[in-house]
């Protein structure tokens, strides 16, 4: 019988899991989140793919949200209000990235990496057959990543590059903590559970997920780096 109670240790717990698998396996992923290892190109690169992915993330969440439709107006809501909060946040981002000389049109035309196109195509396939509940998890992960890893990011770039590139993105940061993104995406994930999936579809999700994140850091490794030469952007 499966389980629909969501175990928020559990899942952290598995989360931190997965990463360190990661870490293990994709070239100075484990420096990047530990603010021991930066670069520039790598940094704008990634920056820009957090552009890109913010947005291919409004367009999945909004799909989940549809997908809800009136079985579960709690759930709807709290997504809802996630979505409302998030919608037109990649601004931030694209203000660090005009300090860093890149324009709006590098930005739009740039396309993503595979690695995100099929994190988003499992996504908004997993919507079709088992409606919001994996999207919920990818979200709470975001959400859980942002708080262990990103600030820690974030100061190191404020280091290196200085304060003023990184204005957007710490803006980001301060938004989430003060709306408590976190607490909110773990109500949503574990409704969505309880509603349309089990505990071990989630934790399956989250490991597909973060295998995929993996994937990500290693294509940005290697278009950015090479023998940790920085190449130019």
């Amino acid at each position: 019988m499966s389980v629909t109670t969501l175990e928020r240790g559990r899942l952290e717990l598995l989360a931190e899991e997965l990463m360190e698998q990661q870490f293990q396996r994709v070239p100075r992923m484990r420096e990047l989140h530990a603010g021991e290892w930066i670069e520039r190109s790598y940094f704008v690169r990634h920056v820009v793919e957090t552009v890109l992915r913010i947005r291919l993330n409004n367009e999945v969440d909004t799909y989940a949200l549809f997908r809800v439709g009136s079985r579960d107006d709690t759930l709807a809501a709290s997504l809802a209000q996630y979505l409302a909060e998030e919608f037109g946040h990649e601004g931030m981002f694209l203000r660090d990235l005009a300090k860093f000389g890149v324009p709006l049109e590098q930005v739009n035309a740039t396309p993503v990496f595979p690695a995100t196109a099929k994190l988003m195509g499992y996504l908004r396939l997993a919507a079709d057959s088992r409606g919001p509940a994996p999207t919920t998890v990818w979200d709470w992960f975001v959400e859980w990543y942002s708080d262990r890893y990103n600030q820690v990011i974030t100061n190191r770039a404020a280091a290196e590059f200085g304060a003023e590139y990184v204005r957007g993105t710490q803006s980001h940061l301060d938004f989430d903590e003060s709306h408590d993104h976190d607490e909110l995406m773990f109500r949503t994930v574990s409704r969505a559970v309880e509603s349309f999936g089990s505990a071990e579809q989630a934790y399956a999700d989250l490991a597909v997920v973060v295998e995929l994140i993996g994937d990500y850091f290693a294509e940005l490794h290697a278009v950015s780096v090479k023998g940790d030469e920085v190449l130019q952007v």
